[in-house]
């Protein structure tokens, strides 16, 4: 639900930093929903890593489904946890932001769509990464661009193509830009998007985790994934 007071973010392109640098990657983890089965830290930096672009110092939450809900219908004005939120709070560098994944939303899409917990949280880590840096599905050639980087990078890192089932039969609603607001507290954030689900639309940022304005503090927006 898109409100006409709050005005729309401009999209900013990927952006890589300075020809021959590595781009550096500062990622905190946060369960705050229960762990059994979650990837452990050092594989979701790695796989953050993987997608990385340019300077990046994010948070990273696992949540339950009432933060989920909460979110998604706080910043995307949607009633209903979704898999996958970014928050984008500037572009500066290092580019500040925060990916939140609902743990009760992302064990039962694995488990229905006949994929491991684990290969789902690769694709919704890459996925909320690329959003972070400014990639997005809003449009068909943005979808199969998004798409194409997704599926490269997960197979580097040794995982099968997530959209292979589905890019047959596209579904309308991932092609929606996700609603933006400004994150309460004060803290202003370029936009949000949230649900990455093959053939729908994810959001990019979420809000920062506790002890650094984490989403427990609702200090974020996100984007559509």
């Amino acid at each position: 639900m898109r409100t006409s007071a709050t005005p729309r973010p401009e999209r900013h392109s990927p952006r890589r930093p300075a020809s021959g640098r590595v781009p550096r990657l500062a990622l905190e983890v946060q369960y705050a929903a229960r762990r059994a089965g979650l990837p452990a830290p050092a594989t979701l930096r790695r796989w953050a890593g993987a997608a990385l672009e340019r300077d990046v110092a994010a948070t990273l939450r696992f949540v339950g489904l009432a933060e989920g809900r909460t979110l998604n219908a706080l910043y995307r004005g949607k009633e209903y946890a979704t898999n996958v939120l970014t928050f984008v709070y500037d572009d500066a560098v290092p580019l500040a932001g925060d990916i939140v994944l609902c743990v009760p939303v992302v064990r039962h899409e694995a488990r229905t769509g006949g994929r491991t917990l684990r290969a789902h949280c690769a694709h919704l880590v890459v996925h909320g990464m690329l959003h972070l840096q400014g990639h997005d599905h809003a449009t068909p050639r943005e979808a199969a661009r998004m798409e194409a980087r997704e599926t490269a990078l997960l197979a580097a890192l040794g995982y099968a193509d997530p959209y292979a089932e589905t890019r047959a039969a596209p579904d309308p609603e991932r092609r929606r830009a996700a609603p933006r607001r400004s994150p309460p507290g004060g803290k202003r954030t370029k936009f949000a998007t949230g649900g990455s689900h093959p053939r729908r639309a994810a959001p990019r940022r979420s809000p920062p985790p506790a002890g650094r304005g984490a989403p427990s503090r609702e200090s974020g927006k996100p984007r559509g994934g």
